[in-house]
C-alpha cells in the first residue's frame, strides 16, 4: 500500500498556472487536504562562450518576490515551461527568446524539483556554449508574453564573485554557475 493515496483532486484555480485542493488519505486511515500548484515542468540554460569568458543572464520583474518583499528584479539563466517540446528544444527556445543566442550544443546538467512541498515544477538544467556568432537577437522576451527582460552579457569571474556572495539567489542559475565552474575551472 502507498504512503498515501490521492482519493480526489479538487482544481480551484485554473490560469497559466493550476492550483488544487487534495483529499489523501495514508496507511492508517487518515484523511487530510493539501494545496499544490502545478504548472508543468520548465527548462533553464545557462549559455556561456568558453573564448571570452562570459555568460548571459538575464534580468527581469518577478512579482513573488515583490510579494515576498525583496527585490523586484533578479539575475536568471534563461528559462521557460516546457510547452510541445522536450526539455532541450525548451532549452534552446528560451535561449533565443529571452538571450537573443542561438544554442546548439546542450549540456544536461540533471532535472530538479524546485519547490517540492507545493509545486509540481520540476526544472532541467543545461549549459549551453556559444560564441559571439550565435548571438543573432537582442533577446529581451517576446512581446506576446509582455516579459520586461535586460540581457546581461557578464564575465564569468564575476558570476562567480556573485554566486559566493549569494547575489544570485535563483536556485536554478545558481546550480547552473557551480555545475560550470566545477567542469570549466579554467574559465574562472
Amino acid at each position: 500500500m502507498p504512503l498515501i493515496t490521492i482519493e480526489k483532486a479538487e482544481k480551484f484555480y485554473d490560469g497559466w498556472s493550476k492550483c488544487y485542493l487534495l483529499h489523501l488519505l495514508d496507511r492508517q486511515g487518515r484523511r487530510r487536504t493539501y494545496q499544490i500548484e502545478d504548472h508543468g515542468a520548465v527548462a533553464s540554460v545557462l549559455p556561456y562562450d568558453p573564448e571570452r569568458k562570459v555568460a548571459i543572464l538575464v534580468y527581469q520583474v518577478r512579482p513573488p518576490l515583490i510579494f515576498a518583499g525583496e527585490t523586484e528584479r533578479l539575475y536568471e539563466a534563461p528559462a521557460g515551461v516546457i510547452e510541445t517540446e522536450g526539455a532541450e528544444e525548451c532549452a534552446r527556445r528560451e535561449a533565443l527568446e529571452e538571450a537573443g543566442v542561438a544554442v546548439t550544443t546542450l549540456e544536461y546538467l540533471g532535472s530538479f524539483w524546485a519547490a517540492p512541498g507545493i509545486s509540481t515544477e520540476r526544472s532541467s538544467i543545461y549549459l549551453a556554449p556559444y560564441s559571439i556568432a550565435d548571438r543573432v537577437t537582442e533577446g529581451g522576451g517576446l512581446a506576446a508574453e509582455h516579459e520586461d527582460i535586460e540581457v546581461h552579457e557578464l564575465p564569468l569571474s564575476q558570476l562567480a564573485e556573485m554566486a559566493d556572495s549569494f547575489q544570485i539567489s535563483c536556485m536554478k542559475t545558481f546550480v547552473a554557475i557551480q555545475a560550470l565552474r566545477q567542469r570549466r575551472p579554467e574559465l574562472f
